[in-house]
């Protein structure tokens, strides 16, 4: 393992898993292969294309392109594909739900035929403790329980790792998965409910939570999420599923409330907006199995937001632009009428 190809790697987790294998291993080589929807961003990439210069390259790619994929695997010599490109966020999936089924599944497919066809050292698929669904309390999920995903983003990402089950079963492509839980932290697109609610706190706009704002998630830091990934790629048995989160969780309204206080900023700024469509009341997680591979998460949920809360602060030149843009109709369209009708 040490030409990587890296898809999704200017979005979120991508971008922060890039700059840590490229400082923990001198000699891996990275190649970001990304398309650049809107949640991609090449400023996530700006101080890796300074710093490691020589070991990281980027290649526009759509990995529903097949000619594309085969190109960047041939020019760089890839022996290992980790997929993060994926459509995420629950509630696009509800009004859009055609592209998540493009892209995280039969762009999954695309990369795991490109795996076979190569004979790749390893597949890593990034997947999301979503496909397991509501759970109930008093039980966490286990990496053997049946995915029950209840949105379109759920279901596609639940279809996409069937398919990587399915290659190393009947191809022996070596593949792994880890199912992550919330992630928060730097380069995060705002679209997601912790960074909306830190920018909107700065700038003393209301912070619009679904329901009564119980429904509760294990948040975890993503540098946490991205060692507990290069864990199991290297220590992780082919064929598995591996749960990667702090095994704890949070109501959300518990953490606006906490965003709140680490900005100096009144609780009158939480508005409660009609829920959205089959939201998830709970995930929880058993993470014993990663554990046993040597791995925890190094922060707690008030470490993890505390750090991410000081990153927006300092940083407003990342996010500021991106919310002017094409945000600003998306935000309207999402919760405009909601924030009417909870005046």
């Amino acid at each position: 393992m040490k030409n990587i190809m890296v898809t999704g790697g200017a979005g979120f987790i991508g971008s922060n898993f890039v700059r840590y294998m490229l400082g923990k291993y001198p000699d891996y080589f990275i190649l970001v292969f990304d398309k650049l929807t809107y949640a991609g961003n090449l400023d996530n990439l700006k101080d890796i294309s300074e710093k490691f210069r020589g070991r990281y390259a980027f290649v526009k790619g759509d990995i529903c392109d097949a000619e594309a994929v085969t190109r960047a695997i041939q020019e760089y010599r890839i022996d290992t594909i980790v997929n993060f490109a994926a459509e995420t966020h629950v509630d696009r999936s509800i009004t859009e739900p055609d592209a998540f089924i493009k892209t995280d599944v039969y762009g999954t497919y695309i990369l795991l035929e490109a795996a076979r066809e190569f004979g790749l050292e390893r597949y890593h698929q990034v997947s999301t403790d979503e496909i397991y669904g509501e759970i109930p309390e008093g039980y966490r999920s286990r990496e053997d329980d049946p995915p029950k995903p209840r949105s379109p983003y759920s279901a596609s990402k639940a279809g996409a790792e069937h398919l990587v089950h399915a290659y190393f079963i009947t191809y022996g492509v070596p593949v792994t998965i880890t199912r992550g839980s919330n992630n928060i932290g730097p380069y995060q697109y705002p679209e997601k409910v912790v960074p909306l609610f830190i920018t909107n706190a700065i700038d003393d706009e209301p912070l619009p939570l679904y329901g009564d704002g119980m429904q509760k998630r294990d948040y975890q830091y993503v540098l946490d999420h991205c060692e507990g990934i290069d864990v199991v790629l290297h220590k992780g048995k082919l064929g598995e599923a591996y749960n990667l989160g702090t095994g704890v969780e949070t109501p959300n309204i518990v953490m606006a409330k906490k965003i709140l206080q680490l900005l100096g900023k009144p609780e009158s700024l939480i508005k409660h907006v009609k829920d959205r469509p089959g939201h998830d009341r709970r995930y929880a997680m058993d993470v014993g199995k990663i554990k046993a591979l040597g791995w925890e998460s190094r922060h707690t949920f008030d470490e993890a937001l505390e750090e991410t809360v000081k990153w927006y602060v300092e940083n407003e030149w990342w996010w500021r632009k991106i919310k002017s843009g094409a945000f600003k109709e998306y935000y309207r369209r999402q919760y405009g009428e909601r924030l009417k009708e909870a005046e």
